[in-house]
């Protein structure tokens, strides 16, 4: 048996995965992590790649040792991250600058983009446009830190980090590096004609490799500061969507895949990168080679839940412990009870996906009935919230589907994994309110596992990534929608659209604090 290692670096945490060849997850080793801000600069978030580095030191030594192998027997190491997120270097490889995906303070830059017409050829260039990506940045840096700015001879993403710091070779692969807004989507490589906005030297850009790709070999300082072993193979993974729709299946054009996490990302993958003319869209580039995809974004869905959990349930979460129960379970249990619509209650979280104008509500439920509180309160809101997230997925699958005319039928199915899929009621709510089947794999966490496939192709564990997928990746089950309930929620959706932007009106007369604004609205 062999095993592989994948690296994580998400928006919260670092995480280390140790799989064996046939997908068996042996162990893992995590650290939460936090961004910080500099007071000077509104906005600013900081990816800290000294302390981040250590963290992704100690998640790998425990994973190791919970595993109970050695690192000799680990054939190869891949690597996943949050996408956005940037690293600069200096000449001589040094770190010098760093930022997560959330970093927002980049806004009068993005706008200017946005003035002088630059933001609409960046985004038919790179299927993304100027609110969280590299070009807005760099232009940042120019203006505020010119000393780092001249100092700028390498930039990769943070997954590309990992990979350099364990084998010393700048890279970048399709998927993460399509994130940067940087990238020819369609040629699959960076962009000229962007790089030129930002003043920069092609130089700066590493080489792509498609992911699955060996880019080198675990270095001795690397191996003496984690534990693994010298001359262990180092292979190129890819921004963490992407494997994870890979991670489930996604290996084939016109698959749907709906990640329900932190963020949830509604996705549908094409032979062709198809760029939305109205730009409430992205498009970018699938780990898979010759694949692209396109998305929809749900703003803090399972944010809002773990929000509501701790700030609401803490009679939930102390029965959970005592019974070795997940809280959640209890929470959809007390949800189960309510019907479709929860009693009038509406959730204001997600809005449905608009990138041009990335700015939601200030977070809120509506409509209590103060006559009746033992159906208007805590369960119901549960429900709402449960429910805002569905509207939020059924309204980005209704933009996706008509800008790639795809005609869903009787035949169509949406893959569901992420947190939420570890639920009852959740999958159940999403099936109902889009109408279609959803499909729950085993490995509902997929991430990880589409970073230790990309590194068992790169050692010839597996032929190539979509012969992979289809060896590893199972099914637990599957959700069928309930046609009553789905004309319910149908009615309930066209409602919850026309309260949403009531709600933003108000956000945007100042009256209340958005739930984020992206830079440049």
């Amino acid at each position: 048996m062999k095993y592989l290692l994948a690296l994580d670096a998400g928006t919260g945490s670092g995480r280390c995965v140790i799989f064996d060849e046939d997908g068996r997850q042996l162990a893992s080793g995590q650290r939460e992590w936090l961004h910080k801000t500099i007071r000077e600069y509104p906005g600013s978030m900081v990816f800290d790649t000294r302390e981040n580095w250590m963290l992704l030191r100690e998640c790998i030594k425990e994973a190791i040792k919970k595993s109970g192998i050695s690192s000799q027997d680990i054939a190869a190491i891949s690597a996943a991250s949050m996408r956005e997120g940037i690293v600069l270097y200096d000449k001589k490889g040094n770190e010098i600058w760093g930022c997560p995906n959330v970093d927002a303070r980049a806004g009068e830059e993005a706008s200017d983009l946005i003035m002088k017409g630059l933001a609409e050829l960046i985004y038919f260039k790179s299927g993304h446009w100027p609110n969280i990506i590299t070009p807005p940045r760099i232009l940042w840096i120019k203006k505020h830190q010119p000393k780092i700015y001249e100092k700028i001879a390498h930039m990769t993403m943070l997954s590309d980090w990992i990979l350099y710091k364990l084998c010393g070779v700048f890279s970048t692969d399709p998927s993460n590096g399509s994130s940067s807004g940087m990238f020819d989507i369609a040629k699959r490589t960076w962009s000229e004609e962007i790089a030129e906005i930002c003043s920069l030297p092609k130089e700066v850009f590493p080489e792509v490799y498609e992911s699955g790709t060996t880019i080198g070999e675990v270095t001795r300082k690397a191996a003496e500061e984690t534990g693994l072993r010298e001359g262990t193979p180092v292979v190129a993974g890819g921004a963490d969507t992407q494997l994870g729709i890979f991670g489930v299946g996604g290996v084939t054009p016109l698959q749907n895949v709906l990640i329900g996490g932190s963020f949830w990302q509604q996705t549908t993958i094409i032979d062709k990168p198809i760029i939305d003319k109205e730009k409430r869209l992205r498009t970018l580039c699938h780990v898979v080679p010759g694949q692209f995809y396109t998305e929809g974004i749900g703003f803090y869905c399972g944010i809002a839940m773990r929000w509501f959990r701790d700030a609401f349930c803490d009679q939930e979460k102390n029965v959970a412990k005592e019974k070795n129960l997940d809280p959640y379970y209890l929470l959809e249990k007390k949800a189960e009870k309510v019907p479709p619509g929860s009693n009038g209650v509406l959730a204001i979280v997600s809005d449905v996906m608009n990138v041009k104008k990335w700015l939601f509500a200030s977070p809120a439920f509506t409509q209590f009935d103060l006559m009746a509180p033992e159906r208007s309160g805590k369960k119901e809101c549960i429900r709402a919230l449960e429910e805002n997230a569905a509207y939020a997925s059924k309204g980005s699958y209704d933009i996706i589907w008509e800008v790639i005319d795809f005609k869903p039928n009787k035949f169509t199915k949406i893959v569901f994994c992420g947190g939420a899929a570890k639920g009852f009621l959740w999958p159940q709510i999403v099936s109902d309110v889009l109408g279609f089947p959803l499909r729950i794999p085993v490995i509902k966490e997929a991430t990880a596992l589409g970073a230790a496939i990309c590194a068992g192709v790169g050692v010839g564990i597996y032929d190539d990534l979509p012969k992979a997928s289809a060896k590893i990746v199972s099914w637990e089950r599957e959700v069928h929608p309930n046609r009553k309930t789905h004309d319910e929620y149908t009615r309930c959706y066209e409602k919850w659209r026309k309260v949403y932007p009531r709600f933003l009106q108000i956000t945007e007369d100042g009256l209340l604090e958005p739930m984020y604004r992206a830079p440049g609205t």
